[in-house]
């Protein structure tokens, strides 16, 4: 087998799926760790040993000491980002992190305007998380956008500030009707500061990612691929593209052949509003709220739950090519008696792939596959240390997608993890 340097960790649902524990495993033998877009609208979850670590900028491999990376791809805070630096600081982690130029950030008025424009949808709310994160990119898209670069130049940053604050003021007070809170200068003097602390990190990501021929190097996505601002369930859908292709974009550097490491839950949630056809209303959808701790890192809302759904997934294979999965939370089903699956979608009578509309997914009718129940302990250190039904159960999934699983997660903690198949995750050394 080639063994490929570079490896990206792509949420395979709609995000939640444990690509933080993920990237965490596989950070271990990279030498940096690129996170390629999305915003802190996301959150991800590293267990070691006892230490809890909750990121939503951060990529996972600072725990590893690695070299850590924000590509152009992302939407920044910069408060959001201080903060996690200084909360790693606190637990005597060491933080090297790169911040490319091109990074657009997320400004004040990007808040203000995403929890205005979220309220006035009413009953039709997206679910966004109001951290400003669809704003923000919308004012790159429309060539607005403040970024890294623009806060070391006072001169600059003052006429971009400027421009955006009246166009955003006008907006709030002309379309929306509401009071315009917020002060230009205090705005101002306080992302100055934030430049200031953040200078020492200013890098080019680009440039270091393409001339890294011989580097392990480990991208991290947010979200997951049903959040696609294209390819998702829209418009239920998040303001980027987390599917792995986005990944030469986000980043800036040639097409090539990566590993593409699927996430895949073992079964399906999702935060927000939106069609979910396989969502449980009923003691198992309970048992599976309780058991894994379904609440965003983020918000803390709830988070919806339901039987895995293969339908959804071959279409999520489709769009990002995945050479191997990561099959997450496999314990939390431990207990329930019978366990299903959706094999099949039908509209009108005939059986059809996923559909590209809300409208149409949601006149669907699902057939599901059923199992029978198992036990995991979170003692199996080995594949054929789990029961013979959980094993049918992954052994379904490969044969339905046609992808191998490469890990098996039993547990949130690093060693409740096992390595499947070993050579597909393997780095050029």
């Amino acid at each position: 087998m080639v063994h490929i340097s570079k490896i990206i960790v792509v949420g395979s649902q709609w995000g939640d799926e444990g690509k933080g524990k993920v990237t965490d495993i596989l950070a271990k033998d990279a030498h940096a760790v690129i996170r390629y877009q999305g915003g802190n609208n996301a959150g991800h979850t590293v267990v070691v040993e006892d230490n809890v670590f909750k990121f939503h900028l951060m990529p996972s491999g600072v725990i590893h000491g690695k070299k850590c990376m924000i590509a152009n791809g992302v939407v920044l805070d910069p408060k959001v980002l201080l903060d996690e630096i200084e909360q790693l600081k606190q637990k005597n982690i060491n933080v090297d992190i790169v911040i490319d130029p091109l990074t657009t950030i997320i400004m004040p008025y990007h808040r203000l305007m995403d929890g205005i424009s979220e309220k006035e949808l009413s009953d039709k709310k997206i679910g966004t998380t109001k951290k400003g994160i669809g704003p923000a990119y919308t004012d790159h898209i429309s060539r607005n956008a403040i970024r890294f670069i623009d806060l070391f130049d006072k001169d600059t940053f003052r006429t971009k500030l400027h421009d955006n604050f009246s166009h955003k003021k006008k907006i709030v007070e002309k379309v929306y009707e509401q009071k315009f809170s917020l002060n230009e200068d205090q705005i101002f003097n306080e992302y100055l500061e934030y430049a200031n602390q953040l200078k020492s990190r200013l890098g080019d990501v680009s440039g270091f990612v393409s001339v890294s021929k011989n580097k392990n190097l480990l991208f991290e996505g947010a979200q997951g691929a049903f959040l696609d601002i294209t390819y998702g369930t829209y418009p239920f859908v998040t303001s980027s593209h987390p599917i792995s292709s986005s990944v030469f974009t986000g980043v800036g550097f040639a097409p090539q052949k990566l590993n593409v490491v699927g996430i895949l839950k073992a079964y399906t949630t999702r935060v927000g509003s939106g069609p979910f056809l396989t969502e449980l209303d009923d003691e198992n959808g309970n048992h599976l709220v309780k058991i894994g701790h379904e609440f965003g890192t983020t918000t803390g809302r709830q988070r919806r739950c339901g039987w895995l759904d293969l339908v959804m997934l071959k279409y999520s294979h489709r769009l990002n090519g995945f050479t191997s999965f990561a099959l997450t939370k496999l314990d939390v089903l431990s207990d329930i008696d019978k366990i299903k699956v959706a094999t099949k979608y039908k509209l009108n009578g005939r059986e059809v792939d996923f559909p590209l509309t809300i409208e149409q997914l949601e006149k669907c009718e699902v057939e599901y596959t059923e199992f029978d129940g198992f036990e995991i302990s979170g003692n199996e250190e080995y594949y054929d240390d789990l029961s013979p039904n959980a094993i049918k159960y992954i052994e379904f999934i490969e044969e339905f997608l046609g992808v191998p699983v490469s890990i098996v997660s039993i547990g949130p903690k690093r060693s409740e993890t096992i390595i499947k198949e070993k050579e597909l995750l393997e780095w050029t050394h």
